[in-house]
């Protein structure tokens, strides 16, 4: 089977839930789809840069990268100039994820950016049910470690 992209794979699988009044204040992704990708590795990377672009599904495709990440079955710093359309986002599970992955990869040109989200959120609190600066912060923090 040739991955095209998420959308295509997760449509008949639930591919994900949203957060709501009764369901919890957090997103699921369904495993099959991430197990899938995951076990692929780099070989999904040209999937995941071209739902990058395209911005669809963009907080599911970087769980699942997240999860690559930290499964060792490739190198999310390889999708930088992907991921880096969305280093000035104000969505904060984007931000989240991001920071996430940034603090995984160690990517040099991603320090910038995490600081200039941390301020942004600073001026302009995101209004969410969680605080990605929590996740930011320690992102930066760990470009000291």
């Amino acid at each position: 089977m040739s991955i095209h992209s998420i959308e295509n794979y997760g449509q008949s699988r639930r591919p994900y839930s949203v957060p709501t009044k009764t369901a919890g204040n957090f997103r699921t992704f369904s495993p099959l789809t991430t197990d899938y990708f995951v076990k692929k590795g780099e070989k999904s990377f040209p999937a995941f840069a071209n739902n990058l672009k395209t911005e669809k599904n963009v907080v599911q495709t970087l769980y699942i990268l997240d999860r690559i990440q930290e499964n060792k079955t490739g190198d999310a710093s390889k999708l930088y100039p992907e991921l880096s359309h969305y280093n000035k986002t104000k969505n904060p599970e984007i931000q989240t994820f991001l920071a996430g992955i940034y603090r995984k990869t160690q990517v040099p040109d991603a320090f910038g950016p995490l600081v200039a989200m941390l301020i942004q959120n600073a001026i302009h609190p995101p209004k969410t049910y969680f605080d990605p600066n929590e996740e930011i912060g320690g992102a930066i923090v760990s470009y000291f470690s």
